[in-house]
């Protein structure tokens, strides 16, 4: 019925008269494609900088509680089903928010050539903070120095992961841009990229900063670092334009491998607290631990693949991803406790929590009304072996989710309004011994969206 309802909607928004409007049309990936669209003028000094951004107010209404960031700002997915004595569902209630922490300022930097390349940079930062108690505060997202040879780039700063490709994404209005549906992560970098003709590849060594894996003390960077081996990634592009008719073709893959060291130590107790009493008098005896040190690793392996095709009026563009833990990208996914393999020290080995996410996006090319549709859908894939837990994953009891988001976007001038509905549902359930999700139960948030936007 739910289904039903949303097909039914999707005309409705479509013909409504909301003024909306999707990131910059340079900006095909809202929010997103800041840098690589740089504005960058006549370079007639040696040296300058341009600032630019815009300044963003969010007004939004969900007729369901959900998880996300930053007072559900950046939404994931409803809130599971939670009963109260009667029967009734506490997370059946609507709530709204207005808020403009997406208001951004980016600086697009330029100087003379060295050693033999163009050099520049790039800064961007906005009020979104790094964790929920800090909203509104200023944060950095993307910080790079970039030096362009002939065939050859290296840029060194922190900047989307590889996985995230700018070019290619989701332009939804929401902030969440598809996730998590799609990888979402910011991360300091070295990145170089070798182009041969209409292919490229490139080869991008990555740690963590705001978008950290899960373990035992919580999110944290320190599993990563603490591998001492960071994160690599290896893409492949291509792309073919031709200006004169407006088209573009582009397509592309990846490898991403990610180590993890959960634990540096495991404590034991060897025997419990309690307390005696003697002559009336209550005396502690503290619990009796050891001990000892571990570095055991997890590791995982993670694909992604996309195409784009764009012709006069229309663009069309596709993605999926495949990882064994996919938690820090802000999917789906993660690792869970395998076994014990020394009870006597606490030792235990762990496993991967697979998940998988498509998604397929289409909107006009218009200037100034552009209709998009956003469609994707996230599985759970479980472990496939039997584990002990502890969990460390993100929708660790969703079996499923599925978006349906149709959208429309008004553009006058520096101005834009833009509008979209944004309904998610998912399927909660209970996890058995191999990390697959049963006996699921579907929920769903319609959330209804209006941005205004002021470019500078």
């Amino acid at each position: 019925m739910k289904r039903i309802l949303l097909c039914g909607l999707l005309p409705l928004l479509l013909c409504f008269n909301l003024t909306a409007q999707n990131i910059e049309q340079k900006k095909e990936t809202k929010d997103s494609k800041e840098s690589s669209e740089q504005k960058t003028p006549e370079k007639k000094a040696a040296f300058g900088i341009i600032f630019s951004g815009y300044v963003k107010t969010d007004i939004f209404f969900d007729t369901r509680q959900t998880v996300g960031l930053r007072d559900g700002h950046f939404l994931l997915f409803p809130e599971g089903p939670k009963y109260d004595a009667d029967g009734a569902d506490i997370n059946a209630k609507s709530a709204y928010n207005i808020l403009s922490i997406q208001t951004r300022l980016c600086g697009s930097i330029w100087g003379p050539d060295a050693i033999g390349a163009k050099t520049s940079a790039y800064f961007e930062a906005e009020f979104f903070g790094n964790i929920n108690p800090n909203i509104n505060s200023f944060r950095l997202r993307h910080a790079w120095v970039k030096l362009q040879w002939p065939h050859t780039e290296l840029m060194v700063g922190q900047w989307w992961h590889p996985m995230f490709v700018p070019e290619c994404s989701p332009a939804t209005v929401s902030f969440n841009t598809g996730a998590p549906f799609v990888v979402f992560s910011r991360n300091p970098q070295i990145k170089i990229t070798q182009h041969i003709g209409k292919f490229s590849v490139a080869l991008t060594m990555l740690s963590q900063v705001d978008f950290m894996s899960d373990g035992p003390e919580g999110a944290n960077t320190k599993y990563i670092r603490n591998s001492v081996i960071p994160e690599s990634d290896l893409q492949f592009q291509f792309v073919t334009t031709n200006p004169a008719k407006g088209t573009e073709f582009l397509c592309g893959f990846g490898i991403n491998w990610q180590m993890l060291t959960p634990r540096l130590s495991s404590t034991m107790i060897l025997s419990p607290a309690y307390d005696t009493v003697i002559d009336g008098k209550v005396f502690h005896h503290d619990a009796v631990t050891a001990t000892y040190k571990t570095d055991v690793k997890t590791m995982a392996m993670a694909y992604n693949a996309y195409a784009k095709l764009r012709i006069k009026h229309f663009t069309f563009k596709i993605g999926g991803e495949y990882g064994g833990n996919n938690n820090a990208y802000t999917m789906l996914g993660g690792y869970v406790v395998k076994s014990i393999t020394d009870p006597t020290r606490g030792f235990v080995d762990y496993a991967n929590v697979r998940s998988f996410a498509a998604w397929a996006e289409f909107h006009t090319n218009a200037t100034r009304w552009q209709p998009g549709l956003f469609l994707a859908y996230g599985k759970n894939l479980g472990v496939g072996e039997e584990v002990k837990g502890p969990y460390y994953t993100r929708g660790g009891n969703i079996d499923y989710a599925y978006r349906i988001s149709p959208r429309l976007v008004f553009n006058a001038g520096k101005l834009r309004l833009a509008g979209e509905l944004e309904y998610t549902a998912a399927g909660y359930g209970s996890t058995n011994e191999k990390g697959y999700v049963y006996n699921t139960t579907e929920v769903a948030n319609l959330r209804f969206l209006l941005g205004v936007y002021y470019f500078f």
